[in-house]
């Protein structure tokens, strides 16, 4: 009788201690080392929580004044323990060896690993909405954004399809494939991806010139963009020159987003690609 008594008491705790408010608080003391979690922090309304991020954490303006632990590849393990945090985010690309050292000092790292496609963002988004206690805004910030990223790519379907170069770098030449989630900024606004079937992002400008794509994205900050869109001019034979169609977009922008920020940035791809579409009135 009595094990049995113990044993409900422990079912009760298990079950039902989230009903009563036993379950553990959110974090308050957060180090971010990805600008796409630091900005997905401020998104989800709880950029208060952020002791720390990279010096690529640039938006939104407020983390620009945040503490630096570092870079994206190279992290200082003092500075963030000096910080006292209860949870350290960071991707798959982030500095390994001062994630293992956070995690045998017995720090939370919580991994997130790089989207591979517009649905894969989302879901990342809602498991740290759910981390940090924002489940049902991270839910309305992820219903919202397929909503209206649907409802774009209905908007181009009848439009003409345009072959896109998406470059992502330079020195190799590098390209989006299909297993990047850039793919998906092509595919929502209604355009090929010459480079989809390509077995790894580095790319050649003779292959680029053998499938002559309709437009060049060039995904980089600065004079470097400049640059590579002056390089991609003397190739006269590509119709992306002899269009016109040169586009330099912010790398931050396009590479490191929220759900949200990815609609942003295909609103602005599907102005670039198709001007005579109108996507203001997009469905809520």
């Amino acid at each position: 009788m009595i094990r049995r008594f113990i044993t409900a008491i422990v079912l009760f705790f298990v079950f039902y201690a989230g009903a009563f408010g036993f379950l553990p608080a959110p974090p308050r003391r957060i180090v971010s080392l990805a600008p796409a979690l630091t900005e997905s922090l401020y998104v989800l309304g709880v950029g208060d929580r952020l002791k720390g991020c990279t010096t690529y954490c640039k938006k939104p303006e407020e983390a620009k004044h945040k503490e630096k632990v570092g870079t994206l590849v190279e992290i200082n393990v003092e500075k963030v323990l000096l910080l006292k945090p209860d949870l350290v985010l960071a991707m798959e690309f982030s500095d390994r060896k001062a994630v293992e050292k956070l995690k045998n000092l017995g720090i939370r790292v919580e991994l997130f690993p790089s989207p591979k496609d517009f649905n894969h963002l989302c879901q990342s988004f809602l498991r740290l909405g759910q981390m940090v206690g924002r489940e049902d805004r991270a839910k309305e910030i992820v219903d919202r954004a397929k909503k209206e990223a649907a409802f774009i790519r209905q908007q181009v379907e009848r439009e003409k399809k345009i072959k896109i170069f998406w470059q992502l770098g330079a020195k190799p030449l590098f390209a989006a494939t299909k297993g990047y989630f850039t793919n998906d900024y092509i595919e929502y606004a209604g355009g090929i991806n010459i480079a989809a079937d390509a077995k790894s992002g580095i790319y050649s400008r003779e292959e680029v010139l053998k499938r002559n794509p309709d437009v060049i994205v060039i995904v980089t900050m600065g004079i470097a963009g400049e640059r590579e869109k002056e390089t991609w001019q003397t190739y006269s034979s590509i119709n992306a020159v002899k269009q016109n169609q040169i586009y330099i977009v912010d790398s931050y922008k396009y590479c490191s987003p929220t759900p949200k920020g990815f609609v942003e940035a295909l609103k602005e791809l599907v102005g670039f690609l198709h001007p005579s579409i109108s996507i203001s009135s997009e469905k809520k």
